[in-house]
């Protein structure tokens, strides 16, 4: 039996008034559903509408038009209701940094209406989980960037919320850190069958944790699945090519689009990719062959199934990181 949705949006439109500028559509009819006891990985650049869209399930904000519930509830006619089900834990802080972790999770959970005696248990309880127990009664302001992300999701989970959005949880954090985190959200849907909305700018998370991926861009969803069917849906494999001098990259891209069995040629940078209609064994030995016979030097060459950066550069036309880093940040509420 499929899992009902936890998140079901439909045709949500959004637009805000900008002083001496026009109106700018931050969403304009995005639609899709998260099933429950999974994570959703919503991914696209600053500007293309993933935070406008979590301020509106989060009941931050209300949309011009379309409609939303989680976790059954609709975000406009019962924000309350909703409330009371979600968690959400945003890019910053949400503790306070001169309380102790304990004071600020009892504090969480006595605003989400728990008992006093209940906050205090929930708050050891997330603690030991969190492995903040040694540094339960410091003062947040001592903590390192992975503990303080850490406490901000406990607080997120202070009340056991059915669903849980994170947004961009673990930007800014160490390798060790994000591992400990990623296995955290791991264990929220395996084991207590939450269901996690998920924003990151990280390509490879949204792969490992993500059962379902929403594509936004430019305020609609450009394309939806589970990863590996996104992957699979792009036949041939990757090749990139790094050229040794900046300004032989249009020159590059000019002889990869005439070798027979290349296809979907971009450059940027000193960078070419390509996708291969045909054997990758022989088409990138000739690919190679023709950057010299071109006078073209080669830094480096590489040859790769389909990821999921390929997977946003076929339906945008650029890749996710030159996106996320030509895009503005998005029209604040």
């Amino acid at each position: 039996m499929t899992a009902p949705s936890a998140i079901e949006v439909q045709d949500l439109v959004k637009t805000y008034a900008v002083r001496g500028r026009p109106p700018v559509r931050a969403l304009d009819g995005v639609s899709f559903d998260a099933p429950s006891g999974a994570v959703l990985g919503l991914l696209g650049p600053n500007g293309a509408g993933k935070s406008t869209t979590l301020k509106i399930l989060t009941t931050l904000t209300r949309p011009d038009a379309g409609s939303a519930r989680v976790a059954g509830v609709d975000v406009v006619a019962r924000p309350a209701e909703v409330r009371r089900r979600i968690g959400y834990v945003a890019q910053r802080p949400v503790t306070d940094p001169m309380d102790t972790g304990r004071e600020n999770l009892v504090l969480a959970g006595r605003l989400q209406g728990l008992g006093a005696r209940a906050a205090r248990a929930r708050a050891d309880e997330l603690l030991e989980r969190f492995d903040l127990g040694a540094a339960a009664d410091r003062l947040v302001r001592t903590y390192s960037g992975g503990m303080a992300r850490k406490l901000d999701v406990a607080v997120g989970l202070a009340h056991r919320p059915e669903v849980l959005f994170l947004d961009e949880p673990t930007t800014g954090l160490d390798p060790h850190a994000r591992a400990e985190m990623w296995a955290e959200i791991e264990r929220m849907t395996h084991e207590e069958r939450m269901t996690v909305v998920l924003t990151t700018h990280y390509l490879e998370e949204a792969d490992r944790l993500a059962a379902h991926l929403v594509i936004v861009d430019h305020g609609r969803v450009v394309a939806g699945g589970a990863p590996s069917d996104l992957k699979d849906a792009l036949r041939g494999d990757t090749v990139v090519v790094e050229v040794a001098d900046d300004g032989a990259t249009a020159r590059a891209g000019e002889v990869a689009s005439r070798v027979t069995g290349l296809r979907e040629v971009t450059t940027d940078g000193r960078t070419v990719r390509a996708r291969t209609s045909a054997s990758s064994a022989v088409v990138l030995p000739a690919l190679l062959a023709a950057l010299d016979a071109a006078d073209v030097g080669v830094a480096s060459a590489t040859l790769a199934r389909p990821s999921l950066d390929d997977v946003y550069l076929s339906i945008t036309g650029r890749a996710f990181e030159a996106g996320a880093a030509a895009e503005t940040e998005e029209v604040a509420a």
